[in-house]
């Protein structure tokens, strides 16, 4: 071999080990790792058969250039969550409307009141539709991109002191709440209102801090919760919801090409409020099972406490429908709407 022919193939082999360094380079400079805070643990329902399915489909979707990497421990309190992606402190969050404090998600609050429906699916769907869509749920969501709105399945109340089977029963119960509208609800019903995050129940239930607690079915098992119950009242349509979102900090989501915002948001909105409320039907489901294996009395409300829920509920959704008018939204059509769309 010349030595003019050696320099070509060594030149030629450099050129190539090069070119594949550019290559992987290249890859590693458009592929962005989105960072997601959360803050159930790492098992619940919510995590494992929602977030983690979703992460990994973004992935899917945009071909690995954008992954969603879950972390292990939370990076602030569950009330923070929302101010953590706005703020740019974590990429992707998601969490509970009514853990703020202030009125900055008002319209919000229709994936709240009592009488929704009986499936966390068919409220998930339409709760996307009516304030994603006609309440304009992006315009309260400042600083990020909202990519999911679902609700968890009917809400219960829960205690370990007596069965309620009149309005009287409520009264000075000590119940946690997770704030808004049902926090407001059962005050008027006569209970002490406690608010602290899922995390904290079981210690304060089975220490006596509480003597009870609102939540969907769920969390009966998700948080080990029935061995400290004796008494679940159901309610027709659900006590009281909560609404929950999914978003990204805005200036991360405009980083991203137009092709893979487009990809994410294919397998976001009503696909995943769809897969949300699945989930938790399911989870609702063992809830219950678990429930009747350490024998908690469930029990239907009566007529006497539906009627003291309706006047309440009915009273504290025209304040609301008075409020989104103010701001140029028809609240009274949007409850008619979601409430049509999830028991057709």
């Amino acid at each position: 071999m010349t030595l003019k022919n050696r320099f070509l193939r060594k030149a030629t082999g450099i050129s190539a080990i090069v070119a594949f360094a550019i290559a992987i380079f290249s890859t590693a400079i458009k592929a962005d790792e989105l960072v997601m805070s959360s803050w159930l643990p790492p098992s619940h329902p919510i995590v494992t058969g929602v977030m983690q399915p979703w992460a990994e489909q973004v992935a899917k979707v945009t071909e690995g250039r954008v992954t969603v990497r879950i972390l292990p421990r939370p990076l602030g309190p569950p009330p923070a969550h929302f101010d953590l992606a706005a703020d740019g402190i974590a990429d992707i969050t998601y969490g509970l409307h009514s853990f703020t404090k202030d009125d900055r998600f008002l319209r919000s609050r229709i994936g709240q009141f009592s009488f929704l429906g009986d499936t966390a699916e068919a409220v998930s769907t339409a709760y996307w539709s009516v304030y994603g869509g006609d309440l304009a749920a992006q315009q309260e969501h400042e600083g990020t991109r909202l990519l999911g709105l679902f609700v968890h399945g009917p809400g219960m109340f829960h205690n370990n002191q007596r069965r309620i089977d009149k309005p009287e029963d409520f009264s000075g119960l000590k119940i946690r709440v997770p704030g808004g509208y049902i926090a407001e609800l059962v005050a008027e019903l006569g209970s002490t209102t406690q608010f602290m995050g899922p995390g904290a129940v079981f210690e304060k239930l089975s220490t006596g801090v509480i003597d009870g607690v609102t939540f969907p079915a769920e969390a009966l098992k998700a948080f080990n919760l029935s061995q400290h119950l004796s008494h679940s009242l159901t309610v027709p349509g659900g006590l009281y919801n909560t609404s929950w979102f999914l978003v990204m900090n805005e200036d991360r989501w405009d980083d991203l090409s137009a092709e893979d915002q487009a990809a994410i948001e294919a397998i976001s909105g009503a696909q995943l409020a769809a897969v949300a409320g699945q989930v938790w039907d399911k989870a609702d489901a063992c809830g219950l099972a678990d429930a009747k294996e350490h024998s908690v009395d469930i029990s239907p409300a009566s007529d006497a406490v539906l009627a003291r829920i309706r006047e309440i509920a009915a009273a504290k959704e025209a304040d609301w429908s008075r409020a989104v008018d103010a701001q140029g939204f028809d609240g009274t059509a949007a409850l008619a709407a979601i409430r049509a769309q999830a028991t057709p």
